[in-house]
């Protein structure tokens, strides 16, 4: 029996989100006449925020924009390299660490569970020493290219859960994972805190700090 701990990443594992940065990241290094097209990013957030988009639809197009429809990975791997390595140098929170080091000695499986694009997020999790990542997919052409089109859903709510309790499933682990802690700063995580053994709500928002008092979580200041 293995017990898990599982992670969100940004701003919980991280001091700030990670999306937009490594999309201007990948602009910068790749192609900076599209920067260009911020204008066009702030209007397509603008339309989240009114409803207008989905949050999935929001991160296709913003890709699309700063990145391009396709890339090919031979293309993306140097920039998914550089955005990691500077993400563990200067976005990573103490307490992060520090509990990631407490949940290794306990024997716990480490699992990062985010929203955020697997094809990036894996390459964090993995220098931080992580052994499984739940993400948001990529849907891959037949010509190998990463496309801008989410690869079923966005790791995000009540999704985040399915996409868990798939991953659970998958590895073999079902009725056999023993103890699960997790860590998330947000209150959209509310599905996969109430099914776990033991939630955590790092540097709370004030939505999740209410709702943790009112459920009895665990808060923890990460720094």
């Amino acid at each position: 029996m293995s017990d898990l701990a599982i992670y969100d990443m940004d701003r919980t594992v991280t001091r700030r989100a990670t999306y937009t940065p490594f999309l201007l990241h990948c602009a910068l290094r790749r192609a900076p006449w599209r920067l260009l097209f911020l204008p066009f990013v702030v209007g397509s957030m603008l339309a989240y925020l009114a409803k207008l988009i989905s949050r999935a639809r929001l991160k296709e197009v913003n890709q699309s924009l700063l990145l391009g429809h396709a890339v090919h990975p031979r293309d993306l791997r140097p920039l998914v390299d550089s955005f990691a390595e500077a993400q563990v140098a200067g976005n990573i929170r103490p307490g992060a660490r520090a509990a990631i080091a407490r949940d290794k000695a306990e024997g716990r499986r480490l699992v990062m569970a985010t929203a955020s694009y697997r094809l990036y997020a894996a390459a964090i999790a993995e220098r931080l020493g992580f052994d499984d990542v739940i993400g948001t997919g990529s849907v891959i052409g037949l010509d190998e290219r990463v496309r801008a089109k989410i690869d079923g859903e966005n790791c995000y709510g009540e999704a985040k859960l399915r996409m868990v309790a798939d991953w659970v499933e998958r590895s073999g682990l079902t009725g056999t994972h023993g103890h699960v802690r997790f860590y998330s700063d947000h209150a959209s995580d509310a599905p996969v805190f109430e099914w776990a053994d033991e939630p955590v709500a790092v540097n709370p928002h004030d939505k999740l700090k209410r709702l943790a008092a009112a459920r009895g979580w665990q808060v923890e200041d990460w720094g």
